[in-house]
């Protein structure tokens, strides 16, 4: 019998209990991650939307920020979306001063890129095969990645509207990040191709 993987979602901020409901579905096990002791309990990590500021600021106070990053930096698989975008990515633009990230992802995100609330969007995205449905994405006061390493793989870019061409999905190894929010949608293909690579890296542990 394979072994279920157990997906955690850092219950710090954002919509937790949507990506929670998401993973679900997707046939693994699920946990809200808010103390290191929990991490550690994990196969792989959801890193939710959210205010990105706010994010990193709870993480320090939870005595999070350097469990995470060593847990990544040793392989963990981890899945960011909107404000999680910012924290996998290494470079960021227009944050606030002394403003961290977790960091992983090699490449450069630009925050709010996409305006303020009121300036929030739908755009279609195909993530990965080109054969697939494109996704309807749900954009929130996003970033957008504004340049990626050579070993960063572009899974999506905006389809429609103004920004259409600017990169909102990515992968490097087993991380990987969206621009948007699929936890909004109902449609969990996203958290079917994030559940498939912690699968992937458990099979790799063995």
């Amino acid at each position: 019998m394979f072994a279920v993987p157990t997906i955690g979602v850092l219950a710090l901020q954002g919509d937790v209990r949507e990506h929670l409901h998401a993973l679900s579905a997707c046939g693994v096990e699920t946990l809200a991650v808010r103390r290191p002791a929990e991490l550690e309990r994990v196969d792989g990590l959801v890193i939710p939307g959210g205010e990105s500021t706010t994010m990193w600021k709870l993480a320090r106070a939870f005595d999070l920020l350097e469990p995470l990053r060593k847990r990544i930096e040793g392989g963990m698989p981890a899945y960011g979306s909107c404000a999680g975008m910012i924290m996998l990515a290494d470079r960021i633009v227009d944050g606030v001063e002394g403003q961290e990230t977790i960091g992983g992802i090699d490449m450069t995100v630009r925050r709010n890129a996409f305006g303020r609330q009121v300036d929030s969007f739908e755009s279609r995205v195909t993530i990965g095969d080109r054969s697939r449905a494109p996704y309807d994405a749900v954009f929130i006061r996003a970033p957008w990645v504004e340049s990626v390493g050579e070993g960063v793989e572009v899974l999506g870019v905006a389809e429609t509207g103004a920004y259409a061409g600017r990169i909102v999905a990515v992968r490097q190894g087993p991380l990987m990040a969206t621009a948007f929010h699929p936890e909004l949608t109902g449609d969990i293909r996203v958290h079917e191709y994030f559940a498939d690579l912690v699968r992937r890296a458990m099979d790799q542990e063995d």
